[in-house]
């Protein structure tokens, strides 16, 4: 559903929120990926990905000579907080990193190089010994599903459909409410929350389908989405996704809470935005039984939606100190699995500090492989922990800084 932004003049999709993306371009680019991946995986086990990594730098400069592409060696502000995280702590590193922009406009390229050991690397770096085999299903959420529940971690039960017949099926198998997402991508685009019947089964099944082919339908699991970072397959961060929300006082309602909230000066921009009476936090309310005059009891929480985006009002709080050990022990059995040292996790679980195992409708969503590490380095609650440190300490172990 589009409508028309008045900041922006221009098309703005609801339901992709504050990660904007092309429909027809998403949905061919997803159907393109799945019909190459049997030859690109054939390829990988003749030649892997990771022993490509000398052709990048060659290739890079052979493009700046002819004039298709040029060098950036200090970050812009074009730049993602991901790149910028991680290009300021190399500097302070004193590791030399280099960004090559492809006729001025690509990005999340890199080189860099630290006493003489260089590396080349599409957003974040791996180890040069890492298996390229996870990186094939890592971040198909179904795939991920099948290797998941072999292997003992909780998942939310669900399946696949690319129609509509399919989608229903599966519905009505399932312990309702349900969600719908598209099987690849993230950032909450296009997921739709609380379904339990079949005439929003297939609104939402639809919405999903502008973005993908297939289309993931799960049992909806209970409390907030959180995000585990795995270094090196060690745990090293956690952190609270909140959607938009607001905590009761005893003595305001939620139109007055909202207001309140935004006069935070961390939701001033650029990193968390401001709260607003949407038409998703109307459609959260209602699921809930409230109004914007609902007067909530002191420390109640009020969500104002699902999204978990900053863009759309949504928070981060860290929650690294408060973990579960059975938790971490989770988190880190995911890594084994995947065999891959750079994994950002999300679950959904109602209390971070309780064992996953005394929660049962807790369980793993999905898996990212070049996950947005300047998560944790700017909570709007919490302390911030630098990831992208961890990061450059197993790729250059030498550079740490004590």
């Amino acid at each position: 559903m589009y409508i028309m932004s008045e900041q922006k003049n221009k098309n703005y999709c609801v339901d992709c929120g504050g990660a904007q993306v092309n429909h027809h371009l998403a949905y061919m680019s997803i159907w393109l990926s799945e019909m190459i991946e049997p030859w690109t995986m054939w390829m990988n086990n003749i030649i892997p990905e990771n022993k490509l990594e000398w052709l990048g730098p060659i290739l890079t400069k052979v493009l700046v000579v002819i004039h298709l592409g040029k060098i950036e060696k200090l970050p812009s502000e074009k730049d993602s907080l991901r790149a910028k995280v991680l290009w300021e702590e190399a500097i302070k590193r004193g590791i030399n990193m280099e960004e090559f922009l492809l006729f001025g406009i690509g990005r999340d390229i890199f080189t860099s190089k630290y006493n003489n050991e260089m590396r080349f690397f599409d957003v974040l770096p791996r180890t040069k010994d890492y298996n390229p085999k996870g990186l094939e299903w890592m971040d198909n959420k179904n795939e991920m599903k099948k290797h998941f529940k072999k292997a003992g971690i909780p998942v939310a039960d669900g399946g696949i459909a690319s129609s509509v017949k399919e989608a229903l099926k599966i519905f009505n198998r399932l312990n309702k409410p349900v969600i719908t997402k598209p099987n690849l991508g993230s950032r909450s685009r296009h997921t739709t929350t609380h379904i339990s019947d079949e005439t929003n089964l297939i609104a939402s099944y639809k919405k999903a389908h502008q973005l993908s082919p297939w289309v993931m339908i799960e049992e909806e699991l209970s409390g907030y989405v959180f995000r585990g970072t795995l270094i090196g397959k060690k745990f090293v961060a956690c952190l609270r996704r909140e959607p938009a929300y607001v905590i009761g006082d005893g003595i305001h309602n939620i139109k007055e809470l909202i207001n309140i909230e935004n006069e935070n000066p961390l939701r001033k921009g650029p990193i968390f935005h401001q709260l607003s009476l949407d038409e998703e936090a109307v459609k959260e309310l209602t699921h809930w039984n409230r109004t914007e005059n609902t007067m909530p009891k002191k420390d109640e929480i009020v969500t104002l939606g699902q999204k978990t985006s900053r863009a759309v009002g949504g928070g981060i709080t860290d929650v690294t100190d408060i973990i579960h050990p059975d938790n971490i022990i989770m988190l880190e059995k995911i890594a084994e699995v995947l065999d891959d040292p750079l994994i950002g996790v999300d679950f959904i679980m109602d209390d971070i500090s309780i064992s996953w195992h005394d929660q049962p409708r807790s369980g793993v969503i999905e898996c990212n492989s070049a996950p947005f590490i300047d998560l944790h380095h700017f909570p709007l609650v919490g302390k911030p922990r630098n990831v992208a440190g961890a990061l450059w300490d197993i790729i250059y172990p030498k550079s740490k800084i004590n």
